[in-house]
């Protein structure tokens, strides 16, 4: 009798507890989700540099004066945001997705290139020659998410 009464009791027991924890799952999984790091969101994913490091990183390599750092500041942050839009976009084909990626490196290299002095479009191109050399800026696969390693400082 004892037995009868106390196993619905302990089965119950299971399942609210099973329950408590898929719910807490799921939970943890959506504020994960929805709220990203500031690291991450500043560099538009865990890896690389964001728009701000890169525009201290090129200050400090071109002597930027402050005007040419807010115009590539908005250039890197709108890149940043064209990148992300298109890794978000699921009707993309990897392929395509590749292409449209190096097509907006390339609009922002020449719209940076072009705020420059022919001093600094110099040095700007030997660090790109360096960058190629190395693969830097490259895609590795189709799946890639834009972000690239960083050269080491050519300070």
């Amino acid at each position: 009798m004892l037995r009868e009464s106390l196993l619905p009791l302990v089965l119950s027991g299971l399942l609210l507890t099973a329950a408590s924890m898929a719910v807490a799952q799921e939970e943890g999984s959506d504020d994960a989700q929805n709220a990203p790091s500031m690291q991450q969101s500043e560099q538009g994913g865990n890896r690389g540099m964001g728009p701000t490091q890169r525009v201290e990183r090129l200050t400090k390599q071109l002597n930027l004066t402050s005007d040419q750092q807010s115009k590539v500041q908005r250039i890197l942050q709108q890149q940043q945001t064209s990148m992300q839009n298109l890794r978000q976009d699921s009707s993309v084909s990897p392929q395509d997705r590749r292409t449209k990626m190096m097509d907006i490196r390339s609009a922002t290299n020449t719209q940076i290139r072009a705020l420059l002095t022919a001093d600094q479009q110099q040095k700007w191109d030997q660090i790109e020659k360096g960058h190629q050399q190395h693969g830097w800026g490259q895609h590795r696969d189709s799946d890639d998410d834009g972000a690239q390693p960083q050269p080491p400082d050519q300070t």
